[in-house]
């Protein structure tokens, strides 16, 4: 019989005294750590130099740090609301202030996007890893536990939110090919997910349970909706045919393809004038009309916004009695809460699994061949070249910003799949003001997915089909989709380069692509309520909510001190807004900072 602990330090006990002084822990991904194990391990290392802990992971998860007063004002209610409750783990703690210990490694080959930017230790420990190929260095490591939350019911116990390598490891040690233990812990918020990780009680060498040791679920809140990403999620949804197969990722421009999907299928004819707007040339969508046979998910994340799908009837083409297969879940907490109070029947269609046949079709290759029909696998960028290299992971320097994932993996898959399509996504700009930069450029000294493996890219601006053309092209349609305040300078290094000739122009269309124009053609579908800034639910309250146009417009302003000013001086000669300076703290302000502030969420307020 498993044994069972309800003390966190006497399971840590338990695992040493099995194992000895070399513990090489698994971790998984994101949502599915056992915190209160890995933390009691660390803990009894920290005590003990002669105890070697080496910690395998990826995604380790923690809560915003808001930089400016502002932010924190607006942001640290809800990170409390949110995600009080998680518990933080030492490792990262230890991490970020640069005081792990030599008996202590941490390797990971994914971080949670910027936050380890700036944090050496963590940078010289990352493994540049395919999602795929990380159960494999995990053995090579001589992996000897793995410690992960499951929820429980009965003597069985469900993998739930992390699939992804810890059933790739267990048919590893099933075949002879690894050796280690499978560490459990309970947490009653974990939806119990049937399929391949509803496992016995037997599985598992060591079970935690017990009240001391529930938490929250880590659960970010909605990002709303700015018009860029509600552009390129509508371009995307008519790239997207019935009957087909969808994937993509966490985020605003993930929640604007969802939403453009769904309003195509309820609304045909106010997406097809919507995409028309948004072309430069007025061009009809590509797919359009309702889904009458439905989509299909094949994706390594299973978001919320695929709850979405399924319940507006796009996402239900089924393959194998599902409509989605997943490696692994994180979401906001009414995410959590749709999966726990699902019927049983309606959630075993939505199926966790090993990564290795999400994000490859090695193993079972006609099945999934035959299931990923006419795929697209929607995943988005930090930067792309005019030649359509693309950069989703790191900065020129070398420091990483979050990870290669399975972006390589699917791009493959698009590649492989007869009629499948890689569509990567990204803004045309960052920043506001004069610190404004293009994401387009003309080369970048990192990349995540190199040219020859260029497809599909979109901005606001546009669609760019990449496959198969030649550079010069390739230059062209990227120029297409580019920000006008930056083809010119972009427009003289390609033809610099040869790769355009001299008497060249980009033609009279594309020389309209701006924030204002994507405004223009976006104000009718918002007007009807079908493009709204939080289309799937909010941990905003209504004051809140309220707040996010005027703070975007001071996020917005901070590149520009004439900009902030004009906030400020509206906001001198305005009243009103009380309800929102009250949720900020600055309804009555005592210092001129505070008042200060105060004028410029007011005047930002009146637009």
């Amino acid at each position: 019989m498993t044994p069972r602990f309800t003390d966190p330090d006497a399971l840590a006990d338990a695992i040493i005294a099995r194992l000895g002084r070399r513990i090489v822990l698994g971790l998984p991904l994101g949502l599915g750590k056992a915190n209160h194990v890995v933390n009691a391990l660390v803990a009894r290392a920290l005590a003990d130099p002669s105890l070697h802990l080496h910690v395998f992971t990826a995604l380790t998860l923690e809560a915003p740090r808001p930089k400016s007063d502002l932010e924190k004002r607006f942001l640290g209610p809800i990170i409390e609301r949110t995600l009080g409750g998680y518990p933080s783990l030492a490792y990262a703690d230890l991490q970020r202030r640069d005081a792990l210990p030599p008996n202590i490694e941490v390797d990971e080959f994914f971080f949670q996007a910027g936050t380890r930017l700036n944090v050496p230790c963590a940078q010289r420990s990352y493994i540049s890893a395919n999602y795929t190929h990380a159960a494999g260095y995990l053995r090579e490591r001589g992996v000897n536990v793995v410690a992960q939350l499951v929820a429980g019911r009965g003597d069985r116990y469900s993998l739930s939110c992390n699939t992804d390598i810890t059933l790739d490891l267990l048919a590893a040690r099933k075949a002879g090919a690894a050796d280690f233990l499978l560490v459990g812990q309970v947490n009653d918020e974990l939806p119990f997910m049937p399929g391949d990780g509803d496992l016995p009680a037997e599985m598992f060498s060591h079970l935690l349970d017990g009240a001391d040791v529930q938490f929250p679920l880590f659960a970010p809140p909605k990002e709303p909706i700015p018009d860029a990403s509600y552009a390129i999620g509508f371009h995307a949804a008519s790239l997207v045919p019935d009957g087909g197969t969808i994937q993509m990722g966490i985020g605003a421009i993930s929640d604007a393809v969802a939403q453009g999907l769904i309003v195509r299928h309820r609304e045909p004819e106010v997406f097809a004038q919507a995409v028309q707007r948004l072309s430069p040339t007025g061009a009809s969508p590509p797919c359009g009309g309702r889904f009458e046979t439905g989509l299909y998910a094949a994706t390594e994340m299973f978001v919320d916004c695929l709850l979405d799908l399924r319940r507006a009837g796009v996402l239900k083409r089924e393959v194998d009695g599902a409509v989605l297969h997943g490696g692994f879940f994180l979401g906001p907490r009414a995410f959590y809460q749709a999966l726990r109070e699902m019927p049983e029947d309606e959630r075993a269609r939505f199926q966790m699994q090993a990564i290795s046949g999400i994000n490859e079709i090695y193993g079972d290759e006609a099945a999934r061949r035959a299931a990923r029909v006419d795929a697209r696998f929607v995943n988005t960028a930090m930067m792309a070249t005019l030649l359509g290299a693309v950069i989703s992971d790191g900065l020129d320097d070398g420091r990483v910003v979050s990870g290669v994932g399975g972006q390589y993996n699917f791009v493959a898959q698009a590649f492989a799949l007869e009629g499948a399509r890689s569509i990567i996504t990204l803004p045309a700009v960052r920043g506001g003001g004069r610190k404004a930069a293009s994401n387009i450029l003309w080369s970048y000294a990192h990349g995540t997915i190199p040219r020859h493996l260029k497809d599909v890219v979109i901005t606001e601006y546009g669609v760019a089909d990449l496959r198969g053309r030649t550079d010069r092209d390739a230059v062209v349609r990227m120029l297409n989709i580019t920000d006008s305040r930056f083809q010119p300078a972009l427009l003289d290094a390609a033809k610099s380069a040869g790769k355009l000739e001299a008497g060249y122009a980009i033609p009279e269309p594309f020389r309209r692509n701006t924030p204002d124009r994507i405004a223009e053609a976006l104000a009718p579908v918002k007007a009807t309520g079908l493009a709204p800034l939080l289309p799937f639910g909010s941990d905003f309250d209504a004051v809140e909510q309220s707040l996010l146009p005027a703070l975007g417009r001071l996020k917005a302003a901070q590149a520009d001190p004439l900009a902030l000013l004009g906030h400020m001086w509206k906001g001198l000669r305005s009243s009103g807004d009380d309800a929102g300076l009250h949720r900020l703290g600055l309804a009555h302000p005592k210092t001129l900072g505070e008042r200060l502030l105060a004028w410029a969420v007011r005047g930002a307020a009146t637009g």
